[in-house]
């Protein structure tokens, strides 16, 4: 089973004279402020997520069996963006690749970096672990993200099919 130890613990960046936003592993404490962007993210994309569903993805993220694992935006104690993502293995190299499944960052601090931190840190992270690759997808309606992401990645070219079960 592929894990997510890591020894990186956070990064703390400068976001403005007078605030530092820490950007760091999430812990159990976090759950009350982690939940309501959780829940705004979802509403973003114009879906649910049941709690049980939410429940055992929270209780996963503080596995260090898990592969999946979740990162937070902080500034002055409080949570203003997330990250979820995710090893796993891959038939076209030896390394694992990381699945950057859901960023958000509260509306309110837009612009201001949080969301390429929070993405510099799950690249941070992949890469220690000896991962070949982060990658992740967005829904063709996300223009504001797809400026950031054009910026720092490539588009792979490929189109998403799916089949729920």
């Amino acid at each position: 089973m592929i894990t997510a130890a890591t020894s990186i613990d956070s990064h703390v960046l400068d976001v403005s004279p007078d605030s530092y936003m820490r950007i760091r592993a999430v812990s159990e404490a976090d759950y009350d402020q982690w939940l309501p962007l959780w829940r705004d993210y979802q509403g973003f994309y114009k879906t649910t997520i049941d709690e049980s569903t939410s429940e055992t993805i929270w209780k996963r993220f503080l596995d260090p069996a898990e592969p999946v694992c979740c990162a937070v935006a902080e500034d002055e104690h409080q949570l203003i963006g997330i990250v979820h993502f995710i090893f796993h293995r891959s038939c076209w190299t030896e390394g694992d690749y990381v699945y950057l499944q859901d960023l958000f960052v509260d509306p309110s601090i837009r612009g201001k970096g949080v969301g390429r931190a929070l993405i510099e840190h799950v690249v941070a992270r992949a890469r220690e672990a000896g991962a070949s690759r982060v990658w992740w997808l967005t829904h063709e309606s996300n223009g504001q993200a797809m400026l950031l992401y054009d910026r720092i990645a490539e588009k792979s070219g490929f189109v998403q099919y799916r089949k729920l079960l």
